[in-house]
């Protein structure tokens, strides 16, 4: 939904949104470790038992469920204080499409970042990675426009639904399908079901971003 604002970027930042913020600082610092790891020579972090987690990789999990729950928090804050400001609905998926796609783009091809990590089977599809990136493209350009009219596009029930189930799904790959993995042996060869999570986050996604355009096109009429 769409609605105008007036000073929307002009507002002091009140709890909620320094938690927002907080959150880009969080995943800065995650994709600059993240950079650190890749220049490492013949480093290998230890795999966890039989789980096949790599420890490098439960740590970014970690950082990242983190990351994911002041997400949660900051809504929840600013909905229960009547904080909800402009500058916090413009920062939330901002915050979101960082944290989110930067994961996602890693772990197309996690064995760069852990090229000695052998137990790692599981990727994010390359294909739903574009799928994911340019929706979120298009929906950054149309809140652009909205922004140029003094208008906030809101995330609604779809998007933040799309954005759970990718935290999820990233979360799952970069635990190597844990726990789902014990079950991969009952699924064709070649599938496992932490692609199904990945499968299911990219269709939300996909229809959230139609149900954007759709509900906002009134903001491409000149």
């Amino acid at each position: 939904m769409a609605y105008r604002v007036g000073h929307s970027l002009g507002e002091k930042m009140n709890t909620p949104t320094k938690i927002t913020v907080s959150r880009i600082a969080i995943v800065t610092l995650l994709i600059i470790g993240l950079f650190i790891m890749s220049l490492v020579p013949n480093w290998e972090a230890p795999v966890l038992g039989k789980s096949g987690i790599n420890l490098a990789f439960l740590i970014i999990a970690i950082v990242f469920i983190i990351a994911s729950v002041t997400d949660f928090i900051d809504g929840y804050l600013a909905r229960k204080n009547n904080q909800i400001t402009s500058l916090g609905k413009f920062l939330d998926p901002v915050a979101d499409k960082i944290l989110v796609n930067s994961l996602v783009i890693f772990l197309i091809a996690p064995s760069l970042f852990a090229p000695y990590n052998h137990e790692q089977i599981v990727s994010f599809n390359m294909w739903c990675a574009i799928i994911l990136i340019v929706r979120d493209i298009v929906v950054d350009a149309l809140r652009f426009i909205a922004a140029q009219k003094k208008i906030v596009i809101a995330a609604n029930i779809f998007g933040k639904a799309k954005t759970v189930l990718q935290m999820v799904a990233i979360v799952i790959v970069l635990l190597n399908g844990f726990p789902f993995s014990y079950f991969d042996a009952g699924w064709p060869s070649g599938l496992h079901i932490a692609d199904i999570f990945v499968y299911l986050a990219t269709l939300v996604s996909l229809l959230s971003g139609v149900i954007y355009v759709v509900q906002n096109r009134k903001v491409l009429v000149e």
